[in-house]
């Protein structure tokens, strides 16, 4: 008896699917990991494709750390539970911290979703959608940044205490990656293209402490700097209390680690730091700030801070933006409270209007608009190394070693005079700036 030929047309064609990430930019390291495994199961697999396809299973990964990132998931839920049901896509699959933090309450409100996954579910996510989960692609990735730059997690959750905080509620407790992982996951990186690695996790410092039993980061900065390709190593998320010095030796003595720190300090005022749970002070975090730029004095600081926090006075507040003005941080960003189920300050009375915590937050990022353009105007004829990114309009757009994607200043450099290649770095020397955005030319 023969056996039936198949042809190629005969095989059942495999689903797409369309990741749509939302919040930070570990859930965009997790959506490249499971788009990496996807791939790795010759699956066709897109990210965030406005092409909508009717047999499409859409995963959405969602963020749920503040009440805007909150309803921005839900929202995307909603909008993909209606293609759904209209017979737009095939499946919808929700994954991420919303989806962790509050599964019950989504199953009974979003029934219509094929199902939820939390953060630690990506061999049961991979099962939902017909993938094996495959060992040997652990490091592998498919990018959804620019291919020369990639953000790169080394530590997964959390073990500090902060009162407002709800990422160990969705991310658990700290675990360090392996040192050896990573150096292998940054050379297969490298041999892609990736120029840029920037270092992220909930708390940088702390890594280490739960595999080797001291903070090792500055080892693991050394190791990555060894890597054939890497130009450049950015470290954000930093925390202030316990601060590991020896990350900045690490930063004089290798040319490829930026001098850049994103170290979130929230506050200043010492009653504001105490009921934050942060364990460090004023006069330490001024202590702090001081010795880090004493130690690298060419370092770009960049900061986050919460207005509004439960009890804030008008007092803390004018002492907070008073720090501001005298400290003259580099980059800062500066946000609401958000009052969070089962987080310890959620104990408490959330009793600033938010058209006040609205307004300090202006009055924060006011000062900080006048000391951004002081520092740009300093930058004003001098030359600096590039990294471009991106072509918009009449524009090649890049970051020098003081910024980050997405939020910090970018270097405008027109395409009328100068010819550029994406990807690659250039020398630039800025003519004119404005408070974010640097104007320059190439210098040949």
């Amino acid at each position: 008896m023969k056996t039936k030929q198949v042809k190629p047309a005969d095989v059942p064609q495999k689903p797409r699917v369309n990741v749509v990430t939302l919040g930070c930019s570990k859930n965009i390291h997790d959506s490249e990991v499971l788009m990496g495994q996807l791939r790795g199961n010759d699956m066709p697999v897109v990210h965030e494709s406005a092409d909508i396809q009717t047999d499409d299973i859409v995963v959405i990964n969602t963020c749920g750390f503040i009440d805007n990132a909150k309803q921005e998931s839900i929202d995307t839920i909603l909008q993909y539970s209606a293609l759904k049901d209209a017979g737009k896509v095939g499946k919808v699959i929700v994954t991420g911290c919303l989806s962790e933090r509050y599964k019950p309450e989504l199953q009974s409100e979003i029934p219509n979703v094929d199902a939820y996954f939390g953060t630690h579910d990506l061999q049961d996510l991979l099962g939902a959608v017909g993938a094996d989960y495959k060992h040997e692609l652990i490091g592998e990735r498919l990018l959804t940044t620019p291919s020369h730059f990639a953000y790169f997690k080394i530590a997964e959750g959390c073990n500090r205490p902060c009162s407002f905080c709800a990422i160990p509620l969705m991310r658990g407790k700290h675990a360090s990656t392996p040192m050896e992982s990573l150096v292998k996951e940054a050379q297969l990186l490298a041999k892609n293209g990736t120029k840029e690695l920037i270092l992220i996790a909930q708390d940088l410092t702390y890594y280490g402490l739960d595999l080797y039993g001291k903070r090792n980061l500055a080892d693991l900065l050394r190791r990555l700097s060894d890597v054939e390709g890497i130009e450049w190593i950015r470290l954000q998320y930093a925390y202030p209390s316990g601060f590991p010095m020896d990350i900045l030796d690490a930063m004089n003595e290798r040319t490829n680690i930026c001098n850049y720190l994103d170290m979130p300090l929230q506050h200043v005022s010492d009653r504001m730091l105490t009921s934050m749970r942060r364990g460090i002070t004023k006069q330490k975090t001024i202590d702090l700030v001081n010795a880090i730029r004493d130690r690298v004095p060419d370092i770009a600081l960049r900061t986050t801070l919460i207005c509004g926090y439960p009890g804030e006075t008008e007092r803390d507040f004018e002492e907070l933006r008073q720090w501001v003005a005298d400290t003259r941080f580099d980059r800062l960003g500066c946000f609401t409270y958000s009052h969070e189920e089962k987080t310890h300050a959620h104990t408490l009375v959330d009793d600033v209007p938010e058209e006040i915590k609205a307004n300090r937050v202006e009055q924060i990022m006011d000062i900080q608009q006048g000391i951004s353009f002081d520092i740009n105007q300093q930058k004003v004829g001098n030359t600096y190394k590039v990294l471009v990114d991106k072509v918009e309009g009449d524009y090649f757009i890049g970051r020098t070693e003081y910024d980050s994607p997405e939020v910090d200043n970018e270097v405008l450099i027109p395409t009328a005079q100068n010819y550029l290649t994406l990807g690659r770095f250039a020398h630039v020397r800025i003519d004119r700036a404005e408070d974010f955005d640097l104007y320059g030319t190439i210098v040949k």
